[in-house]
């Protein structure tokens, strides 16, 4: 039984694989088409801006942006495959991830192959979940790009069920602790993503393909309002487990440091983003560095002599 949930989750997350394959492509042909002046293939994006995407107070976004709409369009043929595919994708991994889940008895996020399923998922799910509100699909080949780079990274890996360690053995604080991670983790790549359009678009609105700066910088801040409490939570958590698996709250470990570095940054970025000397492409290179800092915290244990290495983490 728990082989064949096993075989399940693998071939779940084969096909989803391949679909938010064919979605990057798919979103990469809409960015092109949007770049070389296929305006045509879909309404204005005004159509579609929420009313507060045009305001400037408390944003990085300038007062002297220029305002002028954007062509960067949501609605293409394209556009609409790109999402459907991204969404199916979701949906696949999701299966592949409960299926896993059966399998192992516990969160399905153990190890460096089952984390980085999840990350990928969490990944899609936060991108699906703000292109319905924001038109961002234009920069969705960044998060989309990002997600499938780990699930070809996660299938380079060994996908056998294997117990867990005595100080892993905790499948409650397992299950929270890093479905924690992974939630924060998926967040904050859309914010990264947008944190690239803005430093490209500029407060000038330089490309008419990409969304308006006043766009990016509100997914952006939307993005870590939502994930900042959670990463929060699981460095809080995290503490809380390490006391009972070493009896100790805190040691500096590097994958704990990496955490608390990463943490501090997103801080900065939230008092940055209210602050004129630090408005625009100060608080944009913020969320560059922070999600640098997020794939240090998830591959930390790869590099550095940690007392998280056993978890494959």
């Amino acid at each position: 039984m728990l082989t064949d949930a096993a075989a399940i989750a693998q071939l779940l997350f084969s096909l989803g694989t391949i679909l938010l394959i064919l979605s990057l492509a798919a979103h990469l042909g809409h960015a092109v088409l949007l770049a070389a002046g296929r305006q045509s293939l879909a309404v204005p994006v005004t159509t579609r801006q929420p009313a507060y995407a045009t305001v400037a107070t408390g944003s990085f976004v300038t007062s002297h942006g220029s305002g002028r709409p954007s062509a960067a369009v949501d609605g293409s043929p394209l556009a609409r495959a790109a999402i459907l595919l991204a969404a199916a994708g979701f949906v696949l991994l999701g299966g592949s991830l409960v299926a896993r889940g059966l399998a192992v008895g516990r969160g399905p996020w153990g190890n460096l192959y089952e984390f980085s399923v999840a990350f990928a998922f969490s990944i899609v799910g936060g991108y699906l979940l703000l292109q319905r509100r924001y038109p961002i699909r234009p920069i969705g080949f960044i998060p989309v790009g990002v997600a499938v780079a780990l699930l070809l990274f996660a299938a380079s890996m060994p996908a056998d069920v294997r117990p867990l360690v005595p100080a892993l053995d905790n499948k409650p604080l397992l299950t929270i602790h890093v479905g924690m991670a992974v939630l924060a983790y998926g967040i904050l790549a859309t914010s990264f993503a947008a944190g690239v359009g803005y430093l490209v678009q500029g407060t000038a609105d330089r490309f008419a393909w990409l969304p308006s700066h006043r766009v990016l910088d509100a997914v952006a801040h939307r993005a870590v309002i939502i994930g900042f409490p959670v990463f929060a939570t699981m460095i809080v958590l995290g503490s809380w487990w390490a006391s009972i698996a070493w009896s100790r709250y805190w040691g500096w470990d590097p994958k704990e440091t990496a955490a608390l570095v990463t943490w501090l940054i997103y801080a900065v970025y939230l008092h940055a983003r209210t602050q004129r000397r630090w408005a625009g492409r100060p608080a944009a290179l913020l969320l560059v560095i922070g999600f640098a800092m997020v794939l240090v915290t998830y591959s930390g244990s790869l590099w550095f002599s940690s007392l998280h290495a056993y978890s494959g983490l």
